[in-house]
């Protein structure tokens, strides 16, 4: 069974920063690829970011293109996801998650789904106006 730890979330004024943080127990089987997910309360769990660990190609959801960024240093068995320009609607508790590989037009990617393998706690952001 992977565990999966994140850090780094918080508060913060609305157009500030934050860089979250997730290792990885072990890589293994449903780790090649890591992402994050956030939810709100009464609201489904969104794909954020995801990032394939052996080639790091990222894949991001519409929301956050441009504001956020995903990345993996693979020897710590660590991936971050560095938010800028947030608003109060990045305001949600951040999952960090693991899974498997999808394939599609000729390529392997990170798929921004629900069905992972293995899930974080979470850790909460919140953003104010």
């Amino acid at each position: 069974q992977v565990q999966l730890v994140e850090s780094g979330g918080g508060s913060v004024q609305a157009g500030g920063s934050l860089t979250l943080s997730c290792v990885a127990s072990e890589f293994s089987y449903g780790t090649d690829c890591m992402g994050w997910y956030r939810q709100v309360p009464g609201k489904e769990r969104e794909g954020v970011a995801a990032i394939s660990i052996g080639v790091g190609n990222p894949t991001y959801a519409d929301s956050v293109k441009g504001r956020f960024t995903i990345s993996r240093d693979s020897s710590k068995r660590t991936i971050y996801l560095q938010m800028n320009s947030l608003g109060p609607e990045d305001t949600a508790i951040y999952y960090c998650a693991s899974g498997d590989l999808a394939y599609r037009g000729g390529r392997y990617y990170c798929p921004l789904t629900s069905d992972q393998r293995f899930w974080g706690q979470g850790t909460q952001v919140t953003v104010s106006s």
